[in-house]
């Protein structure tokens, strides 16, 4: 009896320690302490202390390879300004998400890093520091919510991004396009008026490339005018590329300029980085991009100020600029020096400045303004908002039944397909490719939905 009572007690020890080991993986007040005892969150308490009295060794990584010994460093000098005992040192990561998730399985991925995409949502507070409660932090902050747990947000973006229509000023002047295309319709006959009258090419899709061509989808709200249409709408609809639908009409203006000969001469022989130099010389009027390409293209030449970028053209009532969130910047959960890395995540958000030159976008602080350029699309009429997330029940969907059906709304090859039909190349109408993803998507749709 007294062998079977200690193993039985035995037993009970190890529940004990692994329930315990649990209830500090995942609690989200857990190792969020000041330090000093007085029950207060991390994120609450460093808030009190003056600037000079936040010291520790701080370990920055990030993905930017390109800026991190030059912009970063310019960064670090005027965090010091403001917090003289921090010492900042930055690691930047070639491939990011490969890179930074086999460290998590260590204490050592940094003290300031971003969510990695890659890691469930569900798992995030195993690894990252709380930064505030959801229901306060949204009234301050987009994108908050894309990727918080269980009311607790973890990360902020550093960027809010969006996608629309990047153009050459000067371009646009030579051809006589003296307002902003609103519609579809206006914009191809703007496009029309870029090849009569200058030697600009109207509409560069970059198809060599293929992943610019992925940038369409982008603004697929803004054809359809409405936040509820791709997360909500799109997935009570078995078949959504029937005429008259946004991703139906969304496409059409991609196949109809190729098809009018309004694009490249030579799709095939497309090349990325030189389209940005010859945008900047006004070799090339638009291209359909994310607003991270618009500082590349401005600095890709002398004529930086010649580039400017306009809502994606819509016959929707609203035009929106629908807000996607980059990165969102974190704290490790074991980091040493929290107060400090507190301070850096807080006055890189306010006080840096990268949302709105760096990240190509704008700040995920809604009260910092927008750019000048963003402001006059505001003052037309448009709106900048991010999309209605989907219904707790259907998470996850619309991901899945893309990738059953193949259509790969955010992947090239049947956008390549678009544009090869509209100029020849292969022997399919817009209406023939259209039934054929309505055919995938209802197959996949039926078979996601039905498990």
């Amino acid at each position: 009896m007294n062998r079977q009572l200690s193993k039985l007690l035995g037993v009970l020890l190890v529940l004990v320690l692994v329930l315990v080991g649990c209830s500090n993986g995942s609690s989200s007040e857990t190792d969020s302490s000041d330090g000093e005892g007085n029950g207060k969150l991390a994120y609450e308490a460093w808030k009190e202390k003056d600037p000079t009295d936040i010291e520790g060794n701080l370990t920055v990584i990030t993905q930017r390879t390109d800026i991190v010994d030059t912009v970063f460093q310019e960064y670090k000098d005027q965090f010091n300004e403001k917090y003289p005992n921090v010492n900042v040192s930055f690691e930047a990561l070639t491939d990011y998400g490969g890179e930074i998730m086999p460290r998590m399985q260590t204490e050592d991925y940094g003290d300031v890093q971003f969510l990695p995409v890659e890691l469930p949502i569900a798992d995030i507070p195993n690894f990252f520091e709380p930064l505030g409660e959801l229901a306060e932090m949204e009234e301050s902050y987009y994108g908050v919510e894309e990727r918080a747990v269980d009311g607790t947000v973890y990360g902020i973006p550093i960027a809010m991004t969006y996608t629309g229509i990047i153009y050459n000023t000067a371009v646009f002047e030579e051809a006589g396009v003296t307002e902003l295309p609103k519609t579809q319709e206006d914009y191809i006959a703007g496009m029309k008026k870029v090849k009569e009258n200058t030697d600009a090419t109207p509409l560069y899709t970059n198809y060599a490339a293929g992943w610019p061509l992925t940038q369409w989808e982008g603004a697929v709200t803004t054809t359809a005018g409405d936040v509820d249409y791709y997360n909500v709408d799109m997935l009570d609809d078995e078949t959504p590329f029937d005429p008259g639908d946004p991703h139906y009409d969304h496409y059409k203006l991609m196949y109809d300029l190729a098809e009018q000969g309004l694009i490249e001469e030579d799709p095939l022989t497309t090349d990325w980085e030189a389209s940005k130099v010859r945008m900047n010389n006004g070799e090339i009027a638009t291209m359909v991009l994310g607003s991270w390409a618009l500082q590349q293209i401005q600095d890709a030449g002398e004529n930086g100020e010649n580039i400017a970028i306009m809502p994606y053209p819509t016959n929707a009532d609203e035009t929106i600029f629908s807000l996607g969130a980059d990165l969102n910047i974190s704290i490790n959960k074991h980091s040493k020096n929290k107060e400090a890395a507190f301070a850096w995540v807080d006055w890189f958000i306010h006080e840096s400045g990268y949302a709105e030159v760096e990240g190509g976008g704008i700040s995920a602080y809604k009260e910092v303004e927008l750019p000048a350029e963003l402001q006059e699309a505001q003052e037309s009429g448009a709106t900048f908002s991010t999309l209605t997330p989907s219904p707790d029940e259907k998470q996850g969907l619309l991901d899945e039944i893309d990738k059953e059906s193949e259509v790969g709304l955010w992947l090239e090859p049947e956008k390549q397909k678009l544009i090869e039909a509209a100029i020849g190349n292969r022997d399919l109408s817009y209406d023939d490719i259209m039934n054929d993803w309505n055919e995938r998507w209802k197959n996949a749709y039926e078979k996601e939905t039905s498990e």
